[in-house]
Formats: C-alpha cells, sequence, structure tokens
C-alpha cells in the first residue's frame, strides 16, 4: 500500500478509530483522512505540486503530520525545521532549498518575519492574526481548491527533506522517499510487534526522523492510536503514561535522565508500557539497569537520519540478555562492519558500520560530492564505529571522526563515558581528543558536575583504575557548567572540542 493511502486504508476500515490525541483534540481516522484531503487541496491551490516543496516551523500538531501526509499524495517535498535553531539557521535551509509554502506557528512568527523577505517567491502562513505579507492558517483553509489531483506518486518519490545539525559545516538535506518511509514502517512494526492495539506517545519533535519515523508514522501505518504532545515535559509523560495506558513510547537517554530525575519515577505506573524504545546517542549501562528496575525492557535502536532512521534494533525478549547492544540488523536492511577497504571484520573486531536496504536515503540535496563519499555502491557509509558480537548482535562504539588516537592506540570515547555515567557525582560528561606534540592526541574528559558536589579531578582519574587499559585513561578533566546538545539530546562533539580550545 502506497504510503498516501495509509490514513484512507484506516479510514475506510475504521472511520470512528481515535487516530491522533493532541491537547483538547481528538481526531478519528476519518476526520485526519478529511483533514489531509482537504490540506492537499489548498497547496495544489496554492502551486505545490510535484517535487514542490512545503516547510513547516513549529511544535508538534496534528496539522504537522497532516501536512507530510497531503505533501504525500500530492508527490511533494515536507520540510519540517527544527525550532530550536537561530533565524539565520533557518534562512540557510531555506535558501538551500525554497519552498513553495511556508508555515508557522505564531511563537516562531517574530523570527521568520523578520527574514521574510528573502523568499519573495514563497507564500508565507502563520497561525495567527493577520499581517502583512502573511496569509493565516484560516484564510489558507478558506480558499477556493478542486478535488485533489492524482499525483500517481510512486514509491522512489521523494516526499521528506530533514537537515543534518550541520555541527561540523553547511547543513545537508537529507533525501528520504516515500518508499524509504514505507519500508522503515515495516522495520518499526517488527521490532516492536506492531498491532492496531497499541497506543503510542510521542514527545520527541517530529523535525527528526526518530520523533516521526521511530513509531508515529509507522503507528498510523498500522492503525494504532497515536497521543501526540507539543514537546516533552515531565510530567505530562508520566501523565499520558498512567492516564492513556501508554504501551510504546521513545525516550532518549536525555528524556530518560530527567524522568528518573523526578520523585515520580518509582511510583508512577509504567505497568502498561511493553517496552521503551531508546536510541540517537550512547545509552549509558545505569539507565538501561533503572529502566529493567521498573519491569520494562528497554530496546535500542540504531540509525540515522540517513536509514529513516531504523537500520538495527533491540527487541523486547533480547533487552536483558543483550543490554548495551543495538540489536540485529532491521527486517528490511543489511549491516555490515567494514575496514577501510571495505572487507568484513572478524567478530568482536571494530569497523565501520555500512548499511543497505529500501529505507535509505535517496541522497542529500544538491551535493553530490557527499553523496559520492556516502553512498559506495548501493551501501551508506555512517561514520559509526560498531562490531558484532558471537550471536550476531551489534555493538556501537562511536563515531570515526570521534575516535582518538594517541600513541597509535585507538580509543572510543563511549567506553570512557560509560565509566563517567556511573559516578552519582557527574551529571552529564563528553570525552574528546586533544591534539599532542607527543602522543598525537591525549583524552580529556569533560564534565558537568551535580550541585554541590565536591569531587575533584583526581577523584575523577581514579574512577578508571582497574576498569580499562591505562593508555585509555582521560589524561585531563576539564568542568563546564553544561555541554552543548543536539534537539534530541545529542551532545555536539565539534563544539565540545571548540570549548576544550579555548579552555
Amino acid at each position: 500500500m502506497a504510503l498516501s493511502e495509509w490514513i484512507e486504508h484506516h479510514a475506510g476500515l475504521t472511520p470512528g478509530k481515535l487516530a491522533l490525541r493532541f491537547t483538547g483534540r481528538d481526531l478519528s481516522y476519518g476526520e485526519l483522512a478529511a483533514l489531509i484531503r482537504q490540506l492537499a487541496s489548498k497547496l495544489a491551490a496554492s502551486g505545490v505540486g510535484r517535487a514542490d516543496c512545503v516547510a513547516y516551523l513549529g511544535l508538534n500538531s496534528p496539522e504537522m503530520l497532516a501536512l507530510l501526509f497531503a505533501c504525500a499524495r500530492l508527490g511533494a517535498l515536507f520540510m519540517p525545521l527544527n525550532w530550536r535553531l537561530a533565524g539565520p539557521e533557518h534562512r540557510q535551509m531555506l535558501a538551500d532549498c525554497p519552498p513553495t509554502v511556508l508555515f508557522v506557528e505564531a511563537q516562531f512568527f517574530e523570527q521568520t518575519d523578520a527574514s521574510k523577505g528573502a523568499f519573495p517567491n514563497t507564500e508565507l502562513v502563520h497561525f495567527g492574526a493577520a499581517a502583512e505579507g502573511w496569509s493565516t492558517w484560516q484564510d489558507f483553509l478558506g480558499r477556493e481548491a478542486d478535488a485533489v489531483p492524482d499525483a500517481h506518486a510512486g514509491s522512489d518519490t521523494a516526499l521528506l527533506i530533514c537537515y543534518t545539525s550541520g555541527s561540523t559545516g553547511k547543513p545537508k538535506g537529507v533525501l528520504l522517499s516515500q518508499g524509504a518511509l514505507d519500508w522503515n514502517a515495516s522495520n518499526s512494526a517488527d521490532m516492536h510487534a506492531l498491532s492496531a492495539d497499541d497506543i503510542i506517545l510521542t514527545t520527541l519533535p517530529l523535525f527528526h526522523v526518530g520523533g516521526l519515523n521511530n513509531q508515529t508514522t509507522p503507528a498510523l501505518a498500522a492503525g494504532c492510536t497515536v497521543v501526540l504532545h507539543p514537546k516533552f515535559e515531565v510530567d505530562a509523560t508520566f501523565d499520558a503514561i498512567e492516564r492513556e495506558r501508554i504501551t510504546l513510547t521513545v525516550l532518549v537517554p536525555a528524556q530518560l535522565e530527567m524522568m528518573m530525575a523526578s520523585p515520580r519515577w518509582h511510583s508512577a505506573d509504567l505497568s502498561s508500557l511493553r517496552m521503551i524504545t531508546t536510541g540517537s546517542t550512547t545509552v549509558p549501562d545505569r539507565l538501561i539497569r533503572a529502566v529493567h528496575a521498573r519491569g520494562v525492557p528497554l530496546v535500542q535502536v540504531y540509525g540515522s537520519t540517513e536509514t529513516c532512521p531504523i537500520a538495527a534494533c533491540l527487541k523486547a525478549g533480547d533487552a536483558v540478555p543483550k543490554a548495551g547492544s543495538t540489536g540485529r540488523p532491521a527486517a528490511h536492511c543489511r549491516v555490515r562492519v567494514v575496514d577501510p577497504a571495505d572487507h568484513d571484520v572478524e567478530c568482536g573486531a571494530s569497523g565501520e558500520i555500512i548499511v543497505r536496504g529500501p529505507n535509505v536515503m535517496l541522497g542529500y540535496w544538491k551535493a553530490p560530492e557527499a553523496n559520492a563519499a556516502a553512498l559506495v555502491d548501493g551501501w551508506l557509509h555512517t561514520g559509526d564505529i560498531g562490531h558484532w558480537d558471537a550471536d550476531g548482535f551489534l555493538y556501537v562504539d562511536g563515531r570515526v571522526k570521534d575516535m582518538i588516537i594517541s600513541g597509535g592506540e585507538n580509543i572510543y570515547p563511549a567506553e570512557i563515558e560509560n565509566v563517567l555515567s556511573e559516578c552519582p557525582d557527574i551529571v552529564e560528561s563528553s570525552v574528546v581528543g586533544r591534539p599532542d606534540p607527543r602522543w598525537g592526541e591525549i583524552v580529556v574528559a569533560v564534565v558537568v558536575l551535580a550541585p554541590a558536589s565536591k569531587i575533584t579531578a583526581q577523584d575523577i582519574l581514579s574512577l578508571f583504575e582497574g576498569r580499562i587499559a591505562r593508555y585509555k585513561h582521560p589524561k585531563q578533566v576539564l568542568f563546564m557548567e553544561r555541554l552543548p546538545r543536539t534537539a534530541v539530546g545529542k551532545i555536539r562533539k565539534d563544539d565540545v572540542r571548540r570549548m576544550i580550545e579555548r579552555a
């Protein structure tokens, strides 16, 4: 079934079933299908056709999801913008892939209005009062429009353009096809044993493929109910799990840390949860143990924006015996771990993770050199380092660019960060390499201490004694008030390196 037909299919079978529960609003599958049809017709009346772009800047909402499916019907491209970025960063992305229509929520209106002159050919629509140069959401919905045209979009039609964080330079637009989202939904259904009876809680931002495609779009493909929050809040998450009897949710490590810091963590009723999915960054062992202690399997997913994102995954039955692993290749993916010559490495040996499958990106938008480097003979070179165990389970060791080479030895920061994460005096940490004339690089631990902690640098260095080889021990400890993070809680390593250069 084509992605553009998912919602119509369920609307035909179970029109009254709850599809989306949002703040103060419920949308059945019949109502969601009607909204998608309405938006598709209005977009077409605004000049949006095949391969045109529609952009959205705002928090999670039913309208955001409906616009994605409306674009699928038209064969158009949907660009969800990261609302945590600044105006100049948005302008860079919008200039790279100019949209035919840009939708902006009221709270982001001022920063966008300041640069509206840069996009004279883009229709600007916002969810607020009338303003010069802008259409309101009600204006958009009220315009005359014909029936939705049939775009005859195929599975290889580009649907989603998501920009990478750009921490290493100009952000790249990752192009994902309709087929990629469809195959990813199948990977998710297999991973989570999805059924129409599941109730999904989405708190991650939908501008990120983890929030959009780990469970949300797969849930709608399966006919589930999705409880959608505008953004993550600790108490609202606990409330939803208890009140709505949530069966599945995705919580990245930063979210889990905040929930575990709440007094509700030990008393909340989590009995409805079949599992919690996590990923996006290294998952400390103590977090895994804490979730398992509450009787809920914590399963990891491995992937990236370029893989839509599910490339490898752990299933609930393996959560405890294979804790720390990101599982086996997803149902419709092939995963290899290779050396620099693209030869498969032996079990236990580290190498670059490469991925092949129908969920892999079409390529980077207008970036032929980056495409040639990332996509080789149909394989996506992820830049991640990992290894297999004897049972065929994948473990992620870190990023190629994050690997520290000290005295000729390869050191993976994740191993050191795991030790630091077990110290109750340390709130967060990041391990990076610093250039050194003798060793090439030395290991530097950058840490944020808990309030009132009196721990010293020497105390931190002593944590590694007898735990890991001495050549891996940090040679320096730096204390910071906070670490720079992405929207899904991933630490920006390049920013950390710049911080230690100035220290």
